[in-house]
């Protein structure tokens, strides 16, 4: 069950007016939902319901974009140790830019249709 909540698609509160902790949180949170969107990127159809969950929960509650890019590279950098503790290559990272790039696109696809709702933000 997730600590922040949303009421009509919207965050109630932006992650700048949130208390250090609950920004902490609330990071956690989207680390873990980002995990789950990297794990079944490839294998699970439902995955595009997943990003538009994860750019929604990021696009309303005004985080910077360059919070999402330190999420992946966090990510992917875990998962990068994980296979050399194993033996195994690291290339197949590479492809999870894939990811990424699509988050991306999804949030400049959000600025572009809500411009002037969200500009004074």
């Amino acid at each position: 069950m997730e600590r922040f909540s949303y009421q009509n698609g919207q965050k109630q509160a932006f992650f700048q007016q949130m208390s250090l902790d609950d920004q902490n949180i609330f990071l956690q949170e989207l680390k873990r939902d980002y995990r789950q969107i990297i794990l079944s990127y490839f294998t699970n159809l439902g995955v595009k319901i997943e990003i538009e969950q994860f750019t929604d929960k990021v696009f309303f509650s005004n985080i910077p974009v360059p919070q999402v890019i330190q999420i992946h590279m966090e990510l992917i950098d875990e998962f990068a140790k994980q296979l050399r503790l194993e033996g195994r290559s690291e290339e197949i990272l590479l492809d999870y830019r894939l990811t990424l790039i699509e988050i991306l696109a999804h949030l400049c696809e959000m600025y572009r249709r809500y411009p002037s709702k969200y500009s004074a933000i």
